[in-house]
């Protein structure tokens, strides 16, 4: 006779600390996936979302690489679990995204002319002082800012 697979999933230890706050961005996220877009462009809409997710991944990379609050276990269930965005963690770590704020930013392929987004140009290089991006609404992620 097979074994029934049951849906619990056992949380490593320390989850009870970091569990309000995710709960929190969750209930956040869902209210801003249901949020009216009325009088927003398309890509405008999506902007709150992108923030929180964000927001989280932020929130957990912080906890283990920089307070070291977190074991590696919890960490790793996060982002096995979709608490956090594991490729935007990897851009942060390397030197110059250190404050990247979405993937998208810096992919050629989705910008004019086959270059990065335009909030990953340094505040002093910028012939505009305030911008915005068009995909997440960042108003500048380059590290030397």
């Amino acid at each position: 006779m097979p074994k029934v697979k049951t849906n619990r999933v056992k949380y490593p230890e320390g989850w009870e600390l970091i569990e309000p706050t995710l709960r929190e961005l969750q209930a956040q996220m869902r209210e801003a996936e249901n949020d009216p877009h009325d009088g927003k462009r398309k890509c405008e809409a999506m902007w709150p979302i992108f923030k929180i997710a964000h927001q989280k991944s932020r929130y957990i990379f912080d906890l283990y690489h920089r307070r070291k609050e977190i074991s590696k276990e919890l960490y790793e269930f996060c982002l096995d679990q979709g608490y956090a965005d594991r490729n935007l963690i990897a851009k942060w770590k390397k030197p110059g995204y250190e404050r990247l704020c979405c993937l998208r930013c810096m992919q050629p392929r989705d910008h004019n002319f086959q270059t990065t987004c335009v909030c990953r140009v340094p505040k002093h290089l910028r012939e505009e002082k305030v911008i915005e991006c068009m995909h997440c609404g960042c108003g500048g992620c380059a590290s030397g800012d």
